[in-house]
């Protein structure tokens, strides 16, 4: 029976130490999950080609830009849905402020909005960015980029490739 004891008492002192070693270097359950990969593709508006990731899935539709420290100055991510309706865009987990364009299923920019980056530290729900109109894809780009580049709403997208 104590030696029952000695290695239960072993046993729990190792998943303490682990449990603290995980606490102390930083790893979160986000770190323990898979890296989600993404295509690209390149995008003309107007006179600017800029490399976007693409976010297809509901799985990289979620992850987006979370996490993200640096984003290039002519790079981004689109987010391609399967229809057109009001989209709705938040912060969360994402350290960086940045630039949202709203584009219709006619690759028309029906809305651009600014998005302010939310703190690791926040515990209130982050603010949501819903487009003014219907959109069946969304660019988000490093913040101010879109009034830099001069493009405004109404202007058309080309994509190098198919979406879906």
């Amino acid at each position: 029976m104590a030696s029952q004891f000695t290695w239960n008492r072993k046993f729990l002192r190792i998943i303490l130490i682990v449990g603290f070693l995980f606490v102390a270097l930083g790893v979160s359950a986000e770190d323990l999950k898979p890296e989600i990969k993404f295509n690209s593709a390149v995008i003309e508006i107007g006179s600017k080609k800029i490399t976007v990731e693409l976010a297809v899935t509901p799985v990289q539709h979620e992850k987006g830009l979370m996490y993200r420290e640096t984003l290039g100055k002519d790079q981004g991510m689109l987010f391609v849905f399967d229809k057109e309706e009001t989209l709705s865009f938040w912060m969360k987990n994402t350290y960086l402020d940045l630039s949202i364009a709203y584009i219709n299923k006619k690759m028309k920019i029906v809305d651009i909005q600014e998005m302010k980056a939310t703190s690791p530290l926040e515990v209130t729900e982050p603010i949501t960015y819903p487009s003014k109109k219907p959109a069946m894809y969304a660019l988000e780009m490093p913040k101010g980029w879109f009034k830099a580049s001069n493009i405004k709403v109404g202007q058309s997208l080309k994509l190098n490739k198919k979406l879906k």
